[in-house]
């Protein structure tokens, strides 16, 4: 069956600060591992991105360790991504802010990454148990509209995410059947570059938080 409204949530930077994670993940390669291997590591992080389009950080590991194959301290990163206390990097309103828009529509998360560390984040930090099971997790997600609407039929969308890049993308794939709501967080949400490249969302917000503020309602109408 078709749904009036689904709403598109965002993970990184929208639902959980991801800024934060990276802060932390350089704060500990440089206490346990020294300057030297944090940059080895995030160097291998840069290449790993321009290759796959989204954050890979097991694969980065990997290549770190091909780096310093008798390092037995290196063993342990991957474990200390793995076990990073998620719940921690929820924004403060974001449960409340999909209880609230639950109301009018279903949630579902739509989120990019590999297929191994961005789940177990979804489910740690207990957004998936939150979305109820609806959770979709692609390479590209501005790519998977045809996807996205075979898994969760609906007559209007939501998409709320702190790219604009992304909410440009969707909105000139889905047209008027979506509404773009930009949460400014994060370090992208405040690109001047990317700003300048794409047109404004349609609703703007200052954190996730605020979505509560906002009465979705008309579009079940319209």
């Amino acid at each position: 069956m078709n749904d009036d409204v689904v709403f598109l949530f965002d993970v990184d930077n929208t639902l959980l600060d991801n800024d934060r994670f990276q802060s932390e993940l350089r704060a500990h390669l440089s206490a346990a591992y020294g300057d030297e291997a944090r940059d080895r590591y995030w160097g291998h992080f840069e290449e790993l991105w321009g290759e796959l389009g989204y954050a890979d950080y097991l694969g980065a590991v990997e290549r770190y360790r091909l780096d310093a194959p008798h390092d037995r301290a290196a063993l342990r990163l991957g474990r200390w991504i793995l076990d990073y206390p998620f719940p921690d990097l929820l924004y403060p309103g974001a449960f409340e802010a999909v209880r609230h828009v639950g109301q009018f529509g279903r949630t579902v998360v739509l989120s990019d990454g590999d297929a191994v560390f961005q789940p177990r984040k979804v489910d740690r930090s207990g957004l998936w148990k939150e979305f109820d099971d609806n959770v979709l997790i692609y390479v590209h997600k501005q790519k998977e509209l045809a996807a996205i609407e075979r898994a969760y039929p609906a007559r209007r969308y939501v998409l709320i995410d702190d790219k604009v890049a992304i909410l440009d993308a969707v909105k000139q794939g889905w047209g008027k059947r979506v509404t773009t709501v930009f949460p400014k967080q994060g370090h992208y949400a405040f690109d001047p570059a990317l700003l300048a490249a794409h047109p404004e969302a349609d609703v703007s917000i200052a954190s996730i938080a605020e979505l509560v503020n906002h009465d979705f309602g008309p579009l079940k109408r319209s």
